[in-house]
């Protein structure tokens, strides 16, 4: 952790929010999406959308159309409009700030209630594990989980909970500047020493092996019928 702190001492949460609604809009809108595409986005949305109920009211025509190059639209606008409603409802309209209430929202699992808490409301509750996290956590051997909540686990067993907020942002910077799915830049990273990948070749992809059908030529069967009508 302290390498890389040291490493990314600016890292932080890359989407762009004032407020826990917008954090939260932000988050749904960032699944299998870059945040570079999400911040170009919410600006024109959260000129528009400045309450939880402008969402829970809005066409949702025009929310799919505000937030469509962000991918699975119209997914994610029936994410945050159910969000919103569910707020509305529920919380007055206020963005909730536990993980059991965040949990209740449409749309909203640990990662986007992890990433809320620990960046809106400074509180936490787990390690958000995204796809950059979750690949650094099996690539350094600090989890063998199969899937985001068995790494968060791990994780939180191994980072202090002070630094749980913090340790999701250093991973997913590094993540992004050396430890890359494809072609990482080991040479540079900070923390090879450290991680028991350096060495090892990746695994090489498997060729493509061509079947061998055993399912007879059209031209063969067509002499063979014409054969048996001659017997005939």
């Amino acid at each position: 952790m302290a390498t890389l702190e040291k490493t990314y001492p600016n890292a932080r949460c890359s989407l762009d929010f004032t407020n826990p609604l917008e954090l939260l809009v932000a988050t749904i809108l960032s699944a299998q999406c870059t945040d570079e595409r999400v911040n170009k986005v919410t600006p024109d949305l959260f000129a528009r959308f400045k309450t939880a109920g402008d969402y829970a009211r809005a066409s949702r025509e025009d929310l799919e159309n505000r937030v469509r190059t962000t991918g699975f639209f119209r997914n994610k606008a029936k994410s945050i409009q159910g969000a919103a409603q569910k707020m509305e409802s529920d919380f007055g309209g206020r963005v909730p700030d536990t993980m059991e209430e965040l949990l209740t929202l449409p749309g909203v699992a640990r990662k986007t209630a992890n990433v809320v808490l620990g960046n809106a409301y400074g509180k936490a509750e787990g390690v958000v594990v995204d796809t950059h996290v979750f690949r650094l956590a099996h690539r350094m051997g600090l989890s063998a989980g199969k899937n985001p909540v068995e790494v968060e686990n791990d994780l939180m067993a191994l980072v202090p909970k002070k630094d749980w907020v913090q340790a999701a942002h250093l991973f997913i910077h590094h993540g992004r500047a050396i430890c890359r799915a494809i072609a990482p830049d080991c040479p540079m990273c900070p923390v090879s020493a450290l991680c028991p990948q350096v060495g090892v070749a990746p695994p090489r992809a498997k060729k493509a092996t061509k079947k061998t059908s055993t399912r007879v030529p059209l031209a063969e069967r067509i002499a063979a019928g014409a054969k048996r009508r001659r017997k005939t």
